[in-house]
């Protein structure tokens, strides 16, 4: 798999920014077929960033009632990405 397809978008809520400060852990919305390894590769690639451990979560879409009926949102997945001492990932650069 392609590294620019494995990462789909950095998920920055304020649990992630919490955790990003205390434990130097970033969140991703991943590719539902995309393994850690590949995850782990992608972001030492794209961010220059030494990762120390990758841990997924797939998320199960909720069930949403509207006015036409009962539909579901899609699953997703979702990566914790633990970046070594010193290693720096920022979404907000000047």
């Amino acid at each position: 798999m392609n590294i620019y397809d494995v990462i789909k978008k950095p998920l920055i809520t304020e649990k992630t920014t919490v955790e990003k400060d205390d434990k130097n852990v970033i969140a991703f919305v991943v590719n539902g077929a995309a393994n850690k390894i590949e995850i782990k590769a992608a972001v030492e690639k794209l961010f220059n960033a030494q990762v120390s451990a990758v841990n997924t979560v797939n998320v199960a879409g909720k069930t949403k009632r509207t006015a036409k009926g009962i539909g579901k949102r899609s699953n997703w997945k979702k990566a914790y990405v633990t970046l070594k001492e010193g290693s720096n990932v920022d979404f907000f650069e000047a």
